[in-house]
């Protein structure tokens, strides 16, 4: 039996004894998902994590992927938290390699709390240091799944001056037409990002593409650039 299992049921007991009822409540109402929570915010969620650490080794990437994605079929949504998690914290498995484990996660993943930090913080690292994955942003942003075109946005959002500018605006004037706020704020976001880089470029681009962009959108955009002048 691999060591993962028992580093996973060691977690799992300690999310059961650490819970609260009345925070599972209200974190999945505010969630609006289905999936229950154990109510275990993210300051005890991260202690269980480095309780499991003392407890188990992640030793080798097929362990490091094993331990990732059985936390990521968890029943609770804590345990799909945990998952990324693991995956951020060993940033020596990080490698191309792992490029599959976190496009099975994105391709399941249901609601922003996991989308968005599977897309700026995994995808869109493997994305910034092995351009060829570019190609998998190209297919995500004509899929029928809403959540996989908002990870094709967001996978820029870290990319500060390293950002393909002609591959995000391809893929923002690709999807300004939507009418899904997930996609709205979204464009808005990254490009309110990319404004801490370039204010000049997002200024002119929002002003080129006004009749285009939603009104969402250029408000998200423009946050950051308001507020410097006023």
């Amino acid at each position: 039996m691999s060591l993962m299992i028992p580093m996973v049921i060691f977690m799992q007991q300690r999310l059961v004894e650490v819970s609260n009822k009345d925070d599972a409540i209200a974190m999945q109402a505010y969630m609006k998902i289905q999936q229950p929570f154990y109510g275990v915010k993210s300051p005890a969620r991260k202690e269980v994590f480095k309780q499991a650490r003392a407890h188990t080794p992640v030793d080798d990437f097929a362990n490091y992927r094993r331990l990732v994605l059985w936390l990521w079929s968890g029943t609770h949504r804590e345990e799909l938290y945990l998952a990324m998690d693991v995956a951020e914290y060993y940033k020596k498995f990080r490698t191309q390699e792992a490029f599959d484990i976190y496009e099975e996660m994105l391709e399941t993943a249901d609601n922003w709390d996991t989308v968005d930090k599977l897309a700026s913080n995994l995808i869109g690292g493997l994305v910034k240091e092995h351009r060829e994955f570019e190609i998998k942003l190209m297919a995500w942003r004509t899929s029928e799944n809403m959540w996989l075109r908002r990870a094709s946005l967001l996978a820029h959002l870290k990319h500060k001056a390293d950002t393909n500018l002609p591959l995000l605006e391809e893929t923002i004037l690709m999807l300004a037409h939507e009418k899904e706020f997930f996609i709205q704020k979204a464009i808005g976001w990254v490009l309110r990002e990319y404004s801490k880089t370039n204010p000049d470029f997002v200024n002119n681009f929002i002003h080129e593409h006004r009749t285009v962009l939603a009104p969402l959108s250029q408000r998200e955009a423009m946050k950051i650039m308001i507020q410097a002048s006023c």
